[in-house]
């Protein structure tokens, strides 16, 4: 039997944890092979949980502490908590070859501050990108930045490409990765210097791990055209938000307008087949786990007020990503 994937677990961050956690891993083991689970965080509360799940003790080790970071401090502050609390320690494991990856529902500003504090960047990659999974027409997109740098130079957005195209491949082995730069429009003209810098330097020197198709406006993100979008952190987060916010206005406005009056009530009955469908393709757990992408080790954040479904779907996406060598990938195409 090939060796388990280890993967590190922040019990403790993120809302109603470690419950969501713990029942999140027993959805994940049900349905996958050979993993173990690194669990850090307050054995005292943790072990309860665990006792009722169909988690077998083989399959997991709980590393106790009592301390843990709150989405309220600071990335500074939490840093400076020591390295004594769930998220430091989950981050240490995968630093001293314990775990393979980690992935936490805890702080956002923190988890970036302590694992660069922890973990290499990858040799030739400036900066981090987080990279997230959006849905498309036809698959799946994966979009980054997301935040993690607000200024980007073209050296930047070339890296971020060959990485968003190796997570894409990593993830989806037998599809082509497909690149394009998102832009204020289709043309060669359109855009600042350094994007049409980018589109330059991306247009004339072809990568093997994907084929580059130009730019791309946020109007088209969903068409499934391309399959991986490349922008800096401040635009990509804004387009995140965006995306994020029209879903749940789609989705809030067509189960009003649905349940407002007796014709709407039967039309969803007639209609439910087709709207469990629209419901799931919108469903923001299934696209969980985004990705701190250019350091050494992978990194996974997993969205704070998810369930356990979204936390399951998070470990889905370490699982994919080990079997699918992303960090290999990324070292042997960087330029």
């Amino acid at each position: 039997m090939d060796k388990p994937i280890n993967i590190a677990v922040d019990a403790m961050g993120g809302e109603n944890s470690p419950q969501k956690v713990i029942k999140g891993i027993e959805i994940h083991h049900s349905k996958s092979i050979n993993t173990f689970y690194n669990i850090f965080g307050n054995q005292n509360i943790i072990e309860p949980i665990i006792s009722n799940t169909k988690i077998p003790k083989k399959c997991f080790k709980i590393t106790h502490t009592e301390k843990l970071i709150k989405d309220s401090d600071s990335p500074l502050s939490a840093a400076k908590k020591g390295k004594d609390t769930s998220m430091w320690l989950s981050i240490e494991s995968l630093k001293n070859e314990e775990s393979d990856v980690i992935v936490s529902a805890g702080n956002t500003g923190a988890l970036f501050v302590i694992a660069k504090l922890n973990l290499k960047m990858i040799e030739k990659i400036e900066k981090p990108a987080l990279s997230a999974l959006w849905p498309n027409k036809i698959g799946m997109n994966v979009v980054l930045d997301l935040g993690a740098n607000i200024e980007c130079n073209e050296k930047n957005l070339v890296d971020f490409s060959l990485m968003g195209a190796a997570l894409h491949k990593a993830l989806f082995e037998n599809e082509t990765s497909k690149v394009a730069l998102l832009n204020i429009g289709s043309e060669e003209v359109k855009g600042n210097n350094i994007i049409k810098n980018t589109y330059q330097i991306l247009n004339d020197k072809k990568n093997l791990l994907f084929d580059f198709k130009g730019y791309i406006e946020g109007n088209n993100i969903m068409d499934g055209d391309v399959n991986v979008i490349v922008t800096d952190g401040f635009t990509g987060n804004i387009a995140l938000k965006t995306a994020e916010g029209t879903a749940n206005f789609i989705t809030s406005e067509l189960k009003q307008a649905l349940n407002s009056n007796l014709i709407g009530k039967i039309s969803s009955l007639l209609n439910i087949k087709n709207l469990k469908k629209f419901k799931k393709k919108l469903d923001p757990r299934l696209y969980n786990g985004a990705i701190l992408l250019g350091l050494d080790k992978p990194v996974i954040k997993s969205h704070g007020s998810t369930d356990e479904i979204g936390f399951a779907n998070s470990l889905k996406v370490c699982e994919k990503i080990i079997k699918g060598k992303l960090i290999d990938k990324i070292k042997k195409n960087i330029i």
